[in-house]
This record gives C-alpha cells, structure tokens and sequence, in this order.
C-alpha cells in the first residue's frame, strides 16, 4: 500500500505539489443512491413533489457542488473542469433514484473527489426535497466506480456491492 500523499514526514496535513506532474485527460465516474418509500418515488417521477422538480434541481445542484469541491474539502486542488455530468435514474426495485456522476477535465490531478461531491450533493438535494413527505429516506452507497488518466493509470471498482 502506498503510503499517505496529504501528510509530511511530521505527520502534518499539507497539499501535495502537482506543478511537475504531466497533464493528462482525467475521468473518473462515481455512484451512489437514495432509497425511499415507492410513494416518494412516484411523487418525485410525477413531477408532483411541493418543492418542485426534483430531478433537474438535484442533477444541478451535484453539477455545481462538483465545481466547488475545493471549497468543500480540505486540500483539493481547485480545478478547471471540461466536463460534468449527473445522471439521476428511478429504480423501482430499490424503490428510489440511482445517482451517477462523471468527471473529465485535462490537467495535473485526479478528479475522483469532484464526481463524490457532485454525487453526495445530488443525493442530498434528493433527500432536502422530498424529506417533508418521507424523512425515512437512506443515502446510500456512494463510491467511486471508474478513474482515468494520470500517472496511476486506469482503475475500476471490481465489486458492485449493494448500489
């Protein structure tokens, strides 16, 4: 296992350095789902939900919660994104949404933290507009599926588990 790339040899939290690492196309895809109760569901699928759409409310909340990923999370590279996309799909068997977002941008640095924020941040919105009509609501596990690029290569999840 490698070791810690965020610590110093004291142990402190610090940015790692990229400045002399190679620019490469970078993608990495992550998942995750809110599992509800099927009348939730419906409502959300109907349009009928009070505080409106739903879906296109939470695809662009994880859109822009990709986008400020570095304000979020303690030394992350802020990043010039290419690419973003969510993609938010009703699962009857769950019941509830399966969440999937993508990542790409060419540049020094993975994009994995970008596509679990915009993740977590679309299933939270899922959960804040809907929580009035089922506060029993489960988010559930996000990961990260797939990354490109970079000196570490390719990588995918080889285990699917529950999501």
């Amino acid at each position: 296992m490698s070791k810690l790339t965020h610590l110093d040899e004291s142990g402190a939290a610090n940015m790692v350095d990229v400045g002399d690492k190679t620019d490469t196309v970078r993608i990495a895809t992550a998942s995750g789902c809110v599992i509800m109760q099927p009348q939730t569901l419906e409502l959300i699928i109907s349009g009928n939900a009070a505080k409106g759409d739903v879906i296109g409310t939470a695809r662009l909340a994880g859109i822009m919660a990709a986008k400020k990923t570095s304000d979020l999370i303690p030394l992350c590279h802020p990043l010039m994104l290419s690419k973003v996309t969510v993609e938010i799909k009703p699962d009857e068997a769950l019941p509830g949404l399966r969440v999937s977002a993508t990542v790409k941008l060419t540049g020094k640095t993975g994009v994995e933290m970008e596509a679990l924020t915009a993740v977590s941040v679309t299933c939270l919105t899922i959960y804040d507009m809907a929580k009035a009509v089922d506060k029993g609501m489960v988010i559930s596990n996000i990961a990260v599926d797939s990354k490109t690029g970079g000196k570490s290569g390719d990588w995918q999840r080889s285990y699917s588990g529950s999501n």
